[in-house]
């Protein structure tokens, strides 16, 4: 056989091995879906990456939908994923075979990228998360990028200058002069480390500062949120009137992480009961309609049966119809004097868009409602997720878009403050937009890590 017929079949196999392979490592499941909400968008490139996964906390399940081939050891630790967040959690994940599962990760991305390289292939990997995935990468002996999505200047500082803080401990998150701090700076500055993103612009400029490769792409958190319905605003004559009448709409955030979640939903009708007392009110004057709906955004992964139960037993009432139509055939719909209110678990994108305030004991949930340009109360729970600690630093991520208070029953001073302050509202929605970024992230990073690890 000639020379010369060979040709084509060592073209192919150029083609082949110079198509880049991409590993994504990601701790935590709203990182999960963030790094597959990424992956979604490189697929969608005109050169395709072939791509793998490594979740290090939990069973990946974003990854699965995708169909992305996991790496590696995955395993669900007692914590879920909190560990961070308390000493005790932390030793109840070693008991149940942390440090060994971290050590079969680590083996199985150093093999993972030897692999590669051995049979040809371009390869790199994207971190998803806080510095565990990003110290992954930096092991790995290859190139990487990172998403941050743990750590934001926002935390310590406004565009203003530094927060003022009561503990000294506290202090010291910003001792460095970022709030990521040196050995963090210093695994994104590597050679290696091709390129960062920076969850808002405020953490990209100053990460800047410190010659690190930070690209200002925006959050895709704020990514996927598009409602079932229209969201452009055109001219009606009868607008003025539908104003009057619409009710105030109040969407409500549990959470998604039992049994946490459900003693969330126990606090949060407390804070229900209270703004709904102010309605009845008859000096109230803050709202044209005397009919507030409560929208329960309850995740799929609780017992909708659980959550149902609860609210019947603090008298409320199955009602067919209801002022607010969602896009759920299965959601239920109660009533309760001046009030109604609405349980789905497939309508969580309507909840957000339909809703003037969130009354929110949630992460990733809340910052969303928030980046919508709204107002989120927010109060501390038991735990894991959302305590009075997790709670405080929430608020300084957000900014005056979160009114954290101690007792939900406060609840209805809050609102009655609010739409008293229009002027408030609007410094809330600029406020939400500029700390969580406009849509359209996703796809913007894709682009540039096609530039950056191609």
């Amino acid at each position: 056989m000639s020379d010369i017929s060979q040709l084509p079949l060592a073209s192919q196999y150029q083609n082949e091995t110079s198509r880049l392979r991409l590993l994504a490592i990601s701790n935590g499941h709203g990182e999960d879906v963030i790094a597959v909400r990424i992956l979604q968008e490189l697929l969608q490139q005109p050169n395709p990456l072939e791509i793998f996964a490594l979740p290090i906390v939990g069973q990946g399940h974003a990854y699965h939908q995708l169909d992305i081939p996991i790496i590696g050891s995955v395993r669900t630790m007692p914590s879920g994923g909190f560990v961070y967040m308390d000493g005790r959690q932390f030793v109840r994940d070693v008991q149940g075979g942390l440090l060994q599962l971290t050590l079969d990760q680590m083996k199985a991305i150093r093999k993972w990228v030897n692999t590669q390289k051995r049979l040809g292939y371009k390869n790199a990997i994207l971190a998803v998360g806080d510095i565990v995935p990003l110290l992954f990468a930096s092991l790995s002996n290859t190139n990487y990028a990172f998403v941050g999505t743990a750590r934001s200047e926002y935390y310590v500082r406004d565009e203003i200058g530094i927060l003022k803080r009561k503990n000294q401990a506290t202090r010291l998150e910003n001792f460095s002069g970022s709030v990521y701090h040196p050995w963090e700076r210093w695994l994104m500055s590597r050679p290696r480390c091709k390129a960062v993103f920076p969850r808002d612009s405020l953490t990209s400029e100053i990460l800047t500062n410190f010659s690190i490769p930070a690209f200002d792409l925006g959050n895709p958190m704020m990514d996927g949120l598009e409602p079932s319905f229209p969201t452009q605003r055109f001219y009606n004559p009868d607008a003025e009137q539908e104003e009057v009448v619409r009710p105030l709409v109040v969407t409500l955030l549990p959470g998604s992480r039992p049994p946490e979640a459900y003693d969330n939903w126990y606090q949060i009708t407390i804070a229900v009961s209270a703004i709904m007392a102010l309605f009845q009110e008859r000096d109230f004057i803050g709202h044209s309609s005397k009919t507030v709906v409560f929208l329960g955004a309850i995740a799929p992964s609780l017992h909708f049966e659980s959550m149902r139960q609860m609210l019947q037993s603090q008298g409320w009432r199955s009602h067919a119809d209801c002022p607010v139509k969602i896009a759920d055939k299965n959601a239920v719909s109660f009533k309760q004097k001046n009030a109604y209110c609405v349980l789905t678990q497939n309508a969580y994108n309507d909840c957000l868009h339909m809703a003037d305030l969130a009354i929110a004991m949630a992460g990733t949930a809340t910052e969303q409602f928030v980046g919508l340009g709204k107002p989120a109360i927010i109060f501390p729970g038991k735990g894991p997720q959302f305590t009075a600690a997790f709670a405080e630093a929430q608020s300084r991520l957000l900014g005056p878009s979160v009114i954290l208070i101690q007792d939900p029953g406060a609840a209805a001073s809050v609102v009655r403050s609010l739409l008293y302050n229009p002027d408030t509202l609007q410094v809330i929605a600029e406020n939400g937009v500029r700390r969580m970024g406009k849509p359209g992230a996703a796809r913007r990073i894709a682009e540039c890590l096609m530039e950056q690890l191609g």
